[in-house]
């Protein structure tokens, strides 16, 4: 009997007796040398000038990350000095002028401005308040900064600081009504009249109150009253004149859940606040804008927006009053010269999304662009700002209309719509160059498992691929925009640093290569086949696929289902998941063939395979599941009596309610951290999917495990954190209960007194992932 290492959290490997052939790593080395997968860099941010690129990086194995550079003559990474790395930092956040040559940033609380081709730095501030959001405006005449919740700027030619707001907490105060009956009047004059003393005192006063009006005013600020609510998104037009902001009211009668920390060093349980559940009261937004010029302020209308009354298709036989939808406006982005400004307008129910034009003069809105989804707006670039202005006419932004997210402009004058990209595939991110000329994208275009970065006309026309390996890139592009730095990754291999011009065909130049220790090299790595299989719809699921060596191949297999739903895992890069993809190797040199599929809800497919969940958590990405496992035993000779499944967070739910479910299809499941109910899950999450409990029980009955636990038939172990904010405990412990009530056997449940959502502690992987290898071994291994 030898020892197999089981790769887990990158800090520590359990040794498990098995008489199969040993990895080459031993558990003591492992022990002493924690970081033994080797450190990948992360963070790469170029300096203004463009000359240097820093990352974060580990290479000595310390205890956190330190900050590194290289630069364009040197490529030998070079740690910076610890005295630096606080400025460097800042002047990375930092934000530039139209013509690019000043960077102004805050540091340690201080606004300071760079000048770049002389190197002189100003301090603007120097104060024991904290300023931030430090930007050009006013047309690049003036410093913005904030200082608490107000706005000011500093004149770089005079160096004059100019409050530009007073937002006060409360509501205004009442006026006060004059006193002036009748009587009253009567009264005070016959005093004057009779009392020469006070005939004196007010003519003295009188003339006081005349010269202390006749003296120069310091200037005055219209006051803005917050009310009960919350400041939030405020903006500031090129030219000064209007100021954007955005007031959140709490609701009122939300309750919010706790969540008990066992194990603290005082010895007391300890109570974490944590949040409420979906379905609970929601705030409400408001928007107005700040006319400094006229001194006026302006809700932002919303009541006319097309479709604001709309009701969702489940809800359509709801005879209730229809009422305008609660929204949420982005803040603005002005065009260069501040003759317009676009907004995001999102329905809180958020199946629609407009883009509008704002008037800020009136504060009304003007549609631009429409979308609107029966199940909920999302997908890549949607909601993340990504949004802007080629010229004063011309704007751009992403948006899902033809089922992909694709890059459009509008023109504001003649209202033309025109896509830049188009097909099956996804752009995922979009940075539009400085002379406006170009945009760069990233794409999956090439393969939805690949990420590559491309340069596009901002007028539209052919795309010019720029990089070139297999796999996946996420780039950082250089002031200049003359050069990129890059991570790159393949399926079985961690991400290392990149240096290439910014050019189709510029031979990138690998410059770090710590990602792998010499004993992570020293082990096979399998590079997953990535393949698709025909699901009960015939559509293709997209999957990683390991095969055994014909010789081990024990007839058992394993499916692993990712977490987060709107995830991608079946691709060409390194996974997020690298623990799992370590233990699928595991599982592979014991014989175990394991199929890890993009189920129906996955990223990276487009917005039918996103929302192919509405309404039905455990619909299609459970049958893709078990179609899956048809596969498996149809065209790689798997048992179909040895199948097992596992996942956490969103897998383990999907674990949940295949053992509940579809019993007869999986042996065994390992149910990690899972959602049980998902009335108890938060709102943002959940509402996309299922609406809310009081408005579509359906949905949330029919998606929900603990209505389905008299089904379970086969080996179910469970594993939880009891300080897990996200998932909560009592997800679990309910479950449990409903366990016990049944009668069900063969379950077991997994506690972890110090976890959160994401285990953190070694020992916690570890000794997870022994119970998930104990599990398949003693149920899948049954002859």
């Amino acid at each position: 009997m030898k020892k197999i290492l089981l790769p887990l959290a990158g800090v520590l490997l359990a040794s498990v007796t098995f008489a199969q052939q040993s990895s080459p790593l031993t558990v003591e080395k492992i022990m002493r040398d924690p970081k033994w997968i080797g450190t990948s860099p992360d963070n790469l941010t170029w300096s203004p000038k463009g000359q240097t690129v820093y990352f974060n990086w580990n290479p000595e194995q310390a205890p956190a990350d330190s900050l590194y550079a290289i630069t364009l003559n040197n490529h030998t990474p070079v740690k910076t000095k610890p005295a630096e790395r606080q400025r460097i930092s800042a002047r990375n956040y930092g934000r530039y002028n139209l013509a690019r040559t000043q960077l102004v940033y805050t540091f340690l609380g201080d606004v300071f401005l760079l000048d770049l081709s002389s190197g002189k730095e100003t301090r603007i501030t120097n104060t024991t308040e904290a300023e931030s959001g430090a930007a050009f405006a006013f047309h690049d005449t003036r410093i913005l900064f904030r200082r608490q919740r107000d706005l000011f700027t500093w004149d770089i030619k005079t160096g004059t600081i100019e409050q530009l707001t007073d937002f006060v907490s409360g509501s205004k105060p009442a006026a006060r009504e004059a006193r002036s009956t009748p009587q009253e009047k009567f009264l005070k004059a016959q005093q004057l009249e009779l009392m020469e003393v006070l005939k004196e005192k007010k003519a003295k006063t009188d003339a006081a109150t005349a010269y202390s009006n006749s003296l120069p005013k310091p200037p005055q600020l219209r006051p803005l009253y917050l009310e009960d609510k919350s400041l939030g998104a405020v903006e500031i037009s090129p030219d000064g004149r209007f100021i954007t902001y955005r007031l959140y009211r709490a609701p009122s009668g939300s309750e919010h859940t706790i969540v008990p920390a066992f194990v603290t060093e005082s010895g007391y349980t300890q109570d974490i606040r944590s949040r409420s559940k979906v379905g609970a009261p929601q705030g409400s937004f408001e928007s107005f804008v700040y006319d400094r010029e006229k001194d006026t302020v302006l809700p932002v209308k919303t009541a006319a927006i097309p479709g604001i009354t709309d009701r969702p298709d489940y809800a359509k036989n709801d005879t209730g009053k229809v009422k305008p939808r609660g929204v949420i406006i982005s803040e603005p982005v002005w065009s260069d010269k501040g003759t317009h400004a676009v907004v995001e307008v999102s329905s809180q129910d958020n199946k629609d999304r407009w883009i509008m034009l704002l008037e800020a003069a009136t504060g009304t809105l003007r549609l631009v662009d429409r979308q609107r989804d029966e199940a909920w707006i999302g997908g890549p670039g949607i909601h993340a700002g990504n949004i802007g202005w080629i010229d004063e006419q011309t704007l751009w932004f992403q948006s899902e209309a033809t089922g992909y997210s694709h890059l459009y402009t509008y023109n504001v004058s003649s209202n033309k719509k025109k896509a830049l990209t188009s097909g099956k595939y996804e752009v995922q991110d979009v940075q539009l160059a400085h002379n406006k000329k170009h945009f760069y994208i990233l794409t999956n275009e090439v393969h939805p498992g690949e990420k590559q970065f491309y340069r596009l006309p901002a007028s539209g026309g052919k795309a010019e691929r720029i990089t070139s390996l297999p796999g996946a890139h996420t780039v950082s592009m250089s002031p200049d925009e003359k050069w990129i730095a890059y991570r790159y990754s393949a399926s079985n291999k961690p991400w290392e640093m990149y240096l290439q011009e910014n050019r189709p065909g510029a031979k990138p130049l690998q410059i770090t290569d710590k990602a792998q220790s010499a004993e992570f090299k020293a082990y096979p790595w399998r590079e997953p086949q990535v393949i698709s299989f025909k699901a009960r719809d015939n559509a293709d699921v997209p999957a990683r696929l390991y095969l055994p060596e014909a010789s081990k191949k024990n007839g058992a297999a394993v499916i692993f289902v990712h977490g987060a739903g709107y995830l991608q895992n079946a691709h060409k890069f390194w996974s997020t998941y690298f623990r799992e993809y370590m233990f699928h190797n595991l599982l592979t040199d014991l014989g175990y063939t394991v199929l890890d599929m993009d189920y129906r809800g996955s990223a990276g497919y487009g917005r039918d395979w996103r929302t192919g969940i509405y309404r039905h958590m455990g619909g299609k990405d459970l049958t893709d599941q078990v179609d899956g496992a048809k596969f498996l035993a149809q065209q790689h000779g798997v048992d179909p009596k040895r199948i097992g499944i596992y996942g956490g967070s969103y897998g383990g739910f999907i674990t949940l309610m295949a053992m509940f479910t579809t019993p007869d299809e999986f042996a065994a499941g390992a149910a990690l951290r899972s959602v049980t109910d998902w009335a108890h899950y938060n709102h943002g999450y959940t509402s996309n999917i299922l609406n809310e409990p009081h408005t579509d029980s359906l949905a949330y009955r029919r998606s929900s495990p603990i209505y389905y636990a008299e089904g379970l038939k086969g080996h179910l172990l469970m594993c939880h954190g009891m300080v897990d904010t996200n998932v909560h405990f009592q997800d679990i412990v309910r479950l449990c209960q409903r366990l016990i009530e049944l009668g069900k056997n063969n379950w077991e449940l997994a506690v972890y007194p110090v976890e959160d959502h994401a285990f953190t502690e070694p020992a916690s992987w570890t000794d997870e992932y022994k119970r998930i290898l104990k599990l398949f071994e003693d149920v899948l291994q049954r002859k």
